[in-house]
């Protein structure tokens, strides 16, 4: 991806791409898009494909998870990156990072640069936070309520 100093900041599109289970995890898939991308299907196929493959097993090992999390797929100026997050303990935001720079054959090696999200992924990963507050941190979670919670955005 890039080094250095980065662009200046321009907002970018979020949609709302539903509701996935992925075993015991249901996860809300967030689109957001850099000026003249879109999220393609295959985006949608190589995420599906890193929850199986790759989140699924870091949930089951972590343990204590709550089933519900969230996916930001995110086709950037440089790359595709998807950003999967669950809940655990009620109150922990548990993460796992996809990143392929356009035309690479492999991922970037996340463990190697230890990214947490940008500064557009951010502002999603706040309206989540929000929303794990306001439904499943009270007297009486609702995690439908969770579910359908996005937080109106719909640019960041």
């Amino acid at each position: 991806m890039q080094t250095g100093t980065g662009p200046r900041y321009q907002p970018r599109q979020v949609s709302d791409l539903g509701i996935r289970s992925v075993g015991p995890v249901r996860f809300k898939i967030w689109g957001l898009c850099a000026a003249g991308r879109d999220v393609a299907e295959e985006d949608l196929a190589c995420a599906q494909h890193f929850l199986s493959d790759a989140v699924l097993p870091a949930v089951a090992a972590q343990g204590d998870s709550d089933d519900l999390g969230f996916v930001i797929v995110h086709p950037g100026s440089a790359g595709l990156s998807i950003a999967a997050q669950w809940w655990v303990q009620g109150s922990v935001l548990c993460q796992r990072l996809f990143r392929r720079e356009y035309g690479a054959a492999q991922p970037v090696d996340t463990t190697a640069r230890p990214v947490v999200a940008c500064v557009w992924e951010l502002s999603i990963i706040n309206a989540e936070q929000e929303a794990w507050r306001h439904t499943m941190m009270v007297p009486q979670p609702d995690p439908e309520a969770y579910l359908a919670a996005r937080g109106g955005l719909t640019a960041v």
